[in-house]
């Protein structure tokens, strides 16, 4: 039975990428080695990161006056990260869902934190609108995807003080005007690679403003003059990422991408919309085209447990909502074909019948 695999992350890659990164942890390019085993300082991997930092440039379209490097730690250490090296005395920040509650809480460790919106009065289902970020900041934070409560913003915003944003869930899934971020960063194991590499997209003007020491491996300009080579990168991970990066380009890049992820996720918005079972719990206007997040109807609560091992038996992967939300949840990252949402629809029309 085919299996169709919805996880939030780490979560499904392309065939290829898969494909690809397995004859690489056998042999690398003909050169009887492993990836996994060369040097990072060598220039085999030279090679792979050159080319990794290159795509992530040609199809984000970043402009010369920003750098990308590639870290440990997860968009989580950026949470410490970002405030280290760029709060003086006040960041603002939105509050849109459980990680950028977190965000906000290792913030409040070097200054004041101006919370300046938040959906947390209906439990995140929506993107705050109408907030003034404050002109005294010394940053502006928001998280563009909630994977937890299937939210996103869906736009660039205009900020009078450098934006910073993670962007670990939603990267690749839409052109970014680049120049409107201070730095941009996230975990590759959603969009991009498996799990172990965090990119960072930083402007290289936004640096050296505070006063305060930074250690050396949370100074931001530690990793920008080794070009993420200060220690041993995540290698593996990296190369994975160069073939989802070479992936997305065949298939025309990102534009072509936002296309075909609007086309899965308005599928399986409009059965959700449709199908007397299910209600989505997302404002219409904030849902994510990355993390579709749904529940029964109010009238068949007590068929949850039922569906989630209806559709597990027919090879349904990873919907179960997060274990702080409950319902359900399919996340239809880039890698995610149009094939299996429809076979997710199918299971859901073939429910309804079965109870409706």
């Amino acid at each position: 039975m085919k299996k169709h695999n919805f996880s939030a992350g780490p979560s499904i890659l392309a065939e290829e990428v898969k494909e690809n990164t397995a004859k690489a942890v056998q042999d690398l390019n003909g050169i009887g080695l492993s990836v996994m085993e060369i040097s990072h300082r060598g220039k085999d991997f030279q090679a792979v990161m050159d080319e990794t930092v290159a795509l992530f440039r040609e199809l984000l379209d970043i402009p010369a006056n920003y750098h990308v490097l590639f870290l440990g730690g997860g968009a989580s250490l950026q949470f410490c990260m970002v405030p280290f090296n760029l709060m003086k005395n006040k960041a603002a920040y939105l509050e849109t869902g459980t990680w950028a509650k977190k965000a906000i809480k290792e913030a409040k460790a070097f200054g004041e934190v101006d919370v300046v919106g938040s959906s947390a009065d209906k439990n995140f289902n929506y993107i705050p609108k109408g907030f003034t970020i404050p002109t005294d900041a010394d940053y502006f934070h928001i998280t563009t995807n909630n994977t937890i409560f299937g939210t996103e913003i869906h736009e660039d915003y205009d900020s009078p003080v450098p934006m910073v944003a993670d962007m670990s869930s939603d990267i690749f899934a839409r052109p970014v005007d680049i120049s409107k971020y201070g730095i941009i960063y996230g975990g590759a194991q959603k969009n991009l690679g498996p799990a172990g590499a965090t990119f960072v997209i930083i402007r290289d003007d936004i640096l050296g403003k505070v006063d305060r020491h930074i250690p050396t491996m949370l100074d931001y300009k530690t990793h920008i003059d080794k070009e993420s080579m200060f220690n041993t990168p995540p290698c593996l991970p990296i190369y994975a990422c160069l073939e989802t990066l070479r992936w997305l380009k065949k298939l025309g890049g990102v534009k072509v991408m936002q296309q075909m992820n609007q086309e899965k996720a308005a599928l399986l918005y409009d059965e959700i919309d449709r199908n007397a079972l299910f209600v989505g719990t997302a404002e219409k206007d904030s849902r994510s085209l990355m993390n579709i997040c749904f529940v029964m109807n109010d009238k068949y609560q007590d068929l949850e447990k039922e569906f989630l091992e209806f559709a597990t038996s027919k090879g349904m992967v990873g919907i179960k909502g997060h274990r702080s939300v409950g319902g359900f949840r399919a996340s239809t990252y880039n890698a995610m074909p149009k094939e299996s949402v429809e076979a997710l629809i199918g299971v859901m029309q073939e429910f309804e019948k079965k109870h409706a």
